[in-house]
């Protein structure tokens, strides 16, 4: 008898027992019934935001109505409440007043749903963060009536079966700190309006089909902290008002088709520490402005036709970990400014036309090990002094060694030019394993 008062109470009793709001509390049921059948929500936790009784995945607070309200909700992964799999996207959550926080995650993956939005229905002005991660059945476009979460600061729609343009009137909404669209089927370009989002501290677009140029209004985003636009269609060169945004810290435009040159104002950015923009037909010099970016650790320009030589002043990035420079049309000698590269632990210059001696010593070369690459250049080989080091895929000075491709002995003086000698293969022994970890909060 008891369980079945408990599981269908009466207004007065359930606001007395549970301080909710009943229809607040109908609306959540709803919402439970919906999505997850790990348990009957209604019997097991008659009084969900009753301290004690409520389960993983809810938070509630105490409003000025001196009443409890939800204010997150977590599915998808335990603790949280799973999702079944006939679970769909429940638009009720919006009817949820003070709701503040909603994540799905790993939770649409069976039966095809879309994010739904009744402009008439959405009670939740409250609503600062919405995350809708790692959903292959959720399917459609973006709604535009999501701009009606005027207090939304956090949106992230991530690797779901999203498809069309990005709705404009999501850049109406002016709170909004975080925006990750990532891992859909996106395509059209990034739209102008980008720049009306001048709280934006992380952007992040890659991995969909967008095309076109990177908007000249991303230099109105003066908070940017975080830009990531990598494996799209993006064409034309980076625009020169990349430069008013003083505190970018990670920008990725890797796998595009960007060409042209680099903005004049690139030395600005002096919050740099990730530059990454691998395989773009950008077939120009290296730009010497990447040396006065103090505070870079990772700098990736591979596989984008660079000619010329390495500019002497990368030596001076003094903070540097990561340098990519592989399959390029580059030429002349490594640096020796690069020995003094204290951080370093993952050098790659392979694939280019570099000659002339390895400037660095044993302890350089044992401490990258095989994070050392320097294969493919036939121009280079190793001082004898240092050939027990390691085997970086190039050959010893003088030696006539046919296990590496070198059959002319030469000095630093002598270096032939590249076109006379085949390139290396790479061979990899392992005596210092050096666990290389990428991470950007």
């Amino acid at each position: 008898m008891s369980i079945l008062f408990l599981s269908t109470p009466s207004a007065s009793t359930n606001q007395q027992s549970t301080n909710m709001d009943p229809h607040e509390l109908e609306t959540l049921f709803k919402i439970m019934e919906t999505v997850s059948s790990d348990q009957n929500w209604r019997i097991l936790h008659p009084y969900p935001c009753k301290p004690g009784s409520s389960w993983l995945g809810i938070e509630c607070k105490n409003g000025v109505d001196n009443k409890s309200h939800v204010t997150r909700l977590d599915f998808g992964t335990r603790p949280n409440p799973t999702c079944k799999p006939t679970a769909t996207f429940p638009n009720l959550i919006f009817q949820l007043p003070n709701l503040e926080s909603v994540f799905f995650i790993q939770c649409f993956t069976h039966s095809r749903t879309r994010i739904s939005v009744s402009r008439n229905r959405l009670l939740s002005t409250s609503l600062q963060q919405l995350s809708l991660r790692s959903n292959p059945s959720l399917i459609g476009s973006i709604p535009s009536q999501l701009s009606s979460l005027k207090s939304l600061q956090v949106l992230t729609l991530s690797q779901n079966s999203l498809i069309g343009q990005i709705p404009v009137q999501i850049f109406s909404m002016s709170f909004l700190v975080h925006l990750d669209l990532t891992y859909n089927k996106l395509t059209g370009n990034v739209p102008d309006q980008i720049g009306n989002l001048q709280n934006l501290v992380g952007l992040d677009l890659s991995y969909n089909k967008f095309i076109g140029p990177i908007p000249d209004t991303i230099g109105q985003l003066g908070m940017l902290q975080k830009l990531d636009l990598s494996s799209n269609a993006i064409t034309g060169s980076i625009p020169e008002s990349i430069e008013n945004l003083p505190s970018l810290s990670f920008m990725a435009l890797s796998n595009n088709k960007l060409s042209g040159k680099f903005p004049k104002g690139l030395s600005k950015l002096q919050s740099l520490q990730y530059f990454l923009m691998d395989d773009n037909p950008m077939f120009i010099p290296l730009p010497v402005e990447f040396g006065q970016l103090k505070k870079l650790q990772e700098l990736r320009l591979a596989g984008s036709g660079y000619s010329g030589t390495i500019p002497s002043s990368y030596s001076q990035l003094l903070n540097l970990t990561t340098l990519s420079l592989q399959n390029n049309k580059l030429r002349g000698e490594i640096p020796v400014g690069f020995s003094s590269l204290s951080h370093i632990y993952h050098l790659n210059l392979s694939r280019n036309f570099l000659g002339g001696v390895v400037p660095f010593n044993s302890s350089f070369l044992k401490r990258l090990g095989r994070n050392l690459d320097l294969s493919g250049n036939p121009g280079l080989c190793l001082s004898p002094s240092e050939a027990d080091a390691v085997f970086i895929g190039v050959g010893v000075c003088g030696r006539n060694n046919t296990n590496n491709s070198i059959t002319m002995p030469f000095k630093k003086s002598e270096a032939p030019s590249g076109h006379n000698i085949s390139f290396f293969l790479v061979a990899a022994l392992g005596i210092v394993a050096f666990h290389y970890l990428f991470s950007l909060v």
